[in-house]
């Protein structure tokens, strides 16, 4: 079985012990904060080796290197075969600064995305800046509300209830 569905089984479990999940998230949490400080103190070498290898450079086990390459991923310029992995696939932590710090905001991890070791990376007012342009590309805005008898959007000239909202419910 692909280590990515063992990981997610036992992350996700619906049968699980709820405490036993949340010692397994606490552990997990204090492990990813570890990992994320070791790399970010070198943000641009780009770590590589097999799953296996990676677990023992940040003393961790199979499953919780699984679950961090798994929340990496989407940060990464080159995303690795997560699904299928096993233990002696190789795989590259090589992400995009910007893109992981956004990612982080995204996730609501503020133990990751505060952590000390982004100070070198980004002073406080780009970090300030790619936090709110996370937070604003989340964000929905509504156009102003169209009456029945108001001009259409269009520009057909119609009144909106008898062009493009005569086929809307009320």
């Amino acid at each position: 079985m692909a280590l990515l569905k063992q990981w997610r089984d036992m992350a996700y479990s619906e049968t699980a012990n709820k405490g036993d999940l949340q010692r397994l998230w606490s552990d997990y949490f204090m492990k990813e904060k570890e990992i994320y400080a070791q790399l970010l103190k070198e943000p641009d070498v780009v770590v590589e080796g097999t799953v296996k290898e990676l677990a023992g450079k940040y003393e961790v086990d199979l499953m919780t290197m699984t679950g961090f390459l798994d929340g990496i991923n989407d940060s990464l310029k080159e995303a690795n075969p997560i699904e299928e992995m096993e233990e002696d696939t190789k795989v590259n932590l090589g992400f995009d600064k910007e893109l992981l710090y956004k990612n982080m905001v995204a996730a609501g991890a503020d133990w990751l995305y505060n952590l000390e070791e982004w100070n070198d990376i980004y002073d406080e007012e780009t970090r300030k800046a790619l936090y709110k342009e996370q937070k604003a590309s989340t964000t929905i805005h509504k156009g102003p509300k169209v009456y029945p008898n108001d001009p259409c959007p269009c520009g057909s000239g119609k009144k909106y209830k008898k062009c493009c909202g005569r086929n809307k419910s009320a």
